[in-house]
């Protein structure tokens, strides 16, 4: 990262593990921020969990944590709480239902640490594909992770739409009906970010907008998208 601008993990820094619960930055640190991501995506907590597992998470996953990292990102939990190595226990008591499963075909998105979610209540159904790429930071594909908890995100199903993404944080999702004037272009251009890449999918009465940035959100702007999504149909992944 280069002042207030997004760069694609230049230096060994990028993915040294945070302070966290777990054996594994990787595994671990990078599995929370999956499962923060679909949280986010979902809009709070689910009812059902699917995680499919590929390759070496699927090897490990039990070993190293990665069932409770997943769960305790979908809970909201911080990598350093006390109870992410209860959170399983804690989801199940609270009702959740959760399913691992053990893929033993090739990632899809040809890397060894994938983790597949599908969150879901009665009312809607999300898929996320995420990857950890180290240090914390993560990729939204289909969830895999590289070392040290980065993320990314390259895949998101929601409200019917299916989206290709590059990677890198930030990425903002808005979903409006046709006709209707989207709010976040505007708000973004105003506060002179960049967008790197627009992407819009369309159904027969509605469209979403996928933005990624060249910039990192200020905490202004993220309170601003924070109070535009009591209103609006918006994702932000920053």
């Amino acid at each position: 990262m280069e002042g207030n601008k997004v760069q694609n993990y230049k230096s060994c820094f990028d993915i040294i593990g945070p302070i966290m619960v777990g054996p594994s930055s990787s595994h671990t640190a990078g599995a929370i921020a999956i499962g923060a991501l679909a949280r986010q995506l979902f809009g709070g907590t689910p009812k059902n969990v699917r995680c499919d597992y590929y390759e070496s998470f699927s090897e490990t996953h039990k070993g190293h944590g990665t069932d409770f990292a997943i769960i305790s990102g979908i809970l909201g939990f911080a990598t350093d709480d006390v109870r992410v190595p209860r959170a399983v226990e804690i989801a199940v008591s609270e009702g959740m239902h959760i399913e691992f499963v053990e893929r033993k075909e090739p990632s899809p998105v040809n890397h060894a640490n994938t983790a597949d979610l599908t969150l879901s209540d009665e009312k809607r159904t999300i898929r996320l594909i995420g990857t950890s790429v180290g240090g914390g930071a993560v990729e939204v594909l289909i969830g895999t992770s590289v070392g040290g908890g980065a993320v990314e995100v390259k895949y998101i199903e929601v409200d019917g739409f299916k989206m290709d993404l590059s990677g890198p944080l930030p990425v903002l999702l808005e979903v409006v009906s046709l006709g209707e004037m989207p709010v976040l272009y505007h708000l973004l251009h105003e506060h002179g970010v960049t967008i790197s890449k627009q992407r819009v999918e369309m159904t027969e009465d509605s469209q979403m907008m996928g933005y990624e940035l060249v910039d990192l959100l200020s905490p202004e702007l993220k309170e601003q998208i924070q109070t535009l999504r009591k209103t609006h149909n918006i994702y932000m992944f920053a």
